[in-house]
């Protein structure tokens, strides 16, 4: 029984251990780098001057715009639909017809982003798409009329960015409403709730931390915005511009400019912006708080 248990640790920790070597290698290691640019030029520690360089570049606040717009439309978005999406798959009682519309939400989570993009520069294309009528009544005649309007990306983003990713946290919902005890459901139905106030006052507080941790993941994919805006902009021949998004700018800095300590500079404010919108849904939502 001990060299059970000690085989089982040894395999724990083998597993554990190659997740760790990843996490450094892949992710705290080019942190630290980049917060040792970001605060140095030539070799030499400059405080702050980096930060005060890009925040000043007349690039940055616009596109600190573009990213902030962007994700309060696609996180707010995302919560509602995909709740609601959640509670309505769970609610069907035949078995084959919400394992289909399980399978046909989770489909397009299976393409790659670049390649829901192209699919989308088709729909979006009035002389192309399938939608084309519904899209000339909206009176846009031809692609660039409907992306050449900034107002109208942050709302094509997040359509773009809910077809490749919401129907993976629709499975994940479905799977923790089946967490949710029958016997609160049968009280609830006893008691003489609908379906609306069992969903309401039942099934979505008992849904918080898993909401919190769809916000915080989406979040964290949402403020990194940059295949899309820059496929679009290859599509429409510079109409979307390179630097829409902070990762386009901080792109721009490193490759084009050849300045890595401002691209750096970016990326730590957007990773410490991200960081503590992340802790606010974190300890909002209760994600670490034992039931």
């Amino acid at each position: 029984m001990l060299s059970l248990r000690r085989a089982q640790s040894t395999f724990a920790y083998l597993m554990i251990g190659g997740y760790v070597l990843l996490l450094l290698a892949f992710g705290v290691f080019p942190t630290l780098y980049a917060a040792f640019l970001a605060f140095t030029r030539d070799g030499a520690f400059v405080w702050f001057e980096n930060f005060q360089r890009v925040v000043a570049d007349y690039r940055f606040l616009p596109a600190v715009g573009h990213v902030a717009a962007f994700v309060a439309i696609w996180l707010t978005s995302l919560i509602i639909i995909v709740v609601i999406l959640a509670v309505i798959v769970h609610a069907i009682r035949v078995r084959w017809l919400s394992s289909a519309a399980r399978f046909i939400f989770y489909i397009p989570g299976a393409l790659a982003g670049a390649s829901s993009v192209l699919l989308w520069l088709f729909m979006l294309d009035p002389t192309v798409s399938p939608v084309s009528g519904f899209l000339r009544a909206l009176g846009f005649n031809t692609f660039v009329d409907v992306v050449g309007n900034e107002g109208n990306l942050p709302i094509v983003f997040t359509v773009i960015a809910f077809w490749a990713g919401a129907g993976g946290w629709i499975v994940i919902m479905y799977g923790a409403l089946n967490n949710i005890s029958v016997e609160v459901m049968e009280a609830a139905r006893i008691d003489g709730a609908g379906p609306i106030a069992t969903a309401w006052h039942i099934q979505i507080p008992l849904l918080r931390k898993w909401i919190s941790y769809m916000a915080v993941m989406s979040l964290a994919a949402g403020t990194q915005l940059f295949v899309e805006p820059r496929v679009l902009s290859q599509a429409s021949k510079g109409v979307v511009g390179l630097d829409y998004s902070l990762n386009q700018v901080a792109y721009l800095y490193a490759f084009r400019q050849n300045d890595f300590n401002g691209s750096a500079a970016i990326s730590l404010l957007l990773l410490v912006v991200a960081a503590g919108l992340a802790a606010f849904f974190v300890f909002r939502g209760g994600l670490f708080e034992r039931d």
